[in-house]
């Protein structure tokens, strides 16, 4: 498994199961579920990387698509609706992708309430 030593097998599960049904997904109720939230900087970059399957630096909508995938490849791909909304989420600078950028991670802000670039200091507090 993709997340072994940085996540519960028994959490990935859990967070699986709770979003089994289409368009149940909620991007934040499975970072919690799955034990994401709260992860230091550094294990935020390694799941950014995992999601980012052809390793451009940036999760496109096909990638995001098969965001489950990444946790279990037998978990179902993301509905066109959940992977809108998750993309909207993430992206933001609108430019249709999700980026790490230098020592800025758009991609954690996900782990937040609201769309804006958060410096990884702040992340650890």
């Amino acid at each position: 498994m993709a997340f072994k030593g940085m996540l519960k097998d028994e959490d990935i599960a859990a967070a699986l199961q709770h979003c089994a049904a289409a368009d149940s997904f909620n991007h934040k109720e499975f970072f919690a579920k799955v034990g994401l939230a709260g992860k230091s900087t550094e294990d935020l970059k390694k799941a950014f990387y995992l999601v980012d399957q052809d390793k451009s630096g940036f999760i496109e909508e096909d990638e995001l698509k098969l965001f489950l995938q990444t946790f279990s490849a037998s978990a179902r791909a993301l509905t066109d609706k959940e992977t809108k909304a998750f993309l909207a989420a993430g992206d933001a600078d609108g430019d249709g992708m999700i980026g790490v950028d230098g020592n800025q991670i758009t991609f954690t802000h996900f782990y937040q309430t609201s769309n804006y670039v958060l410096d990884p200091i702040q992340l650890a507090k």
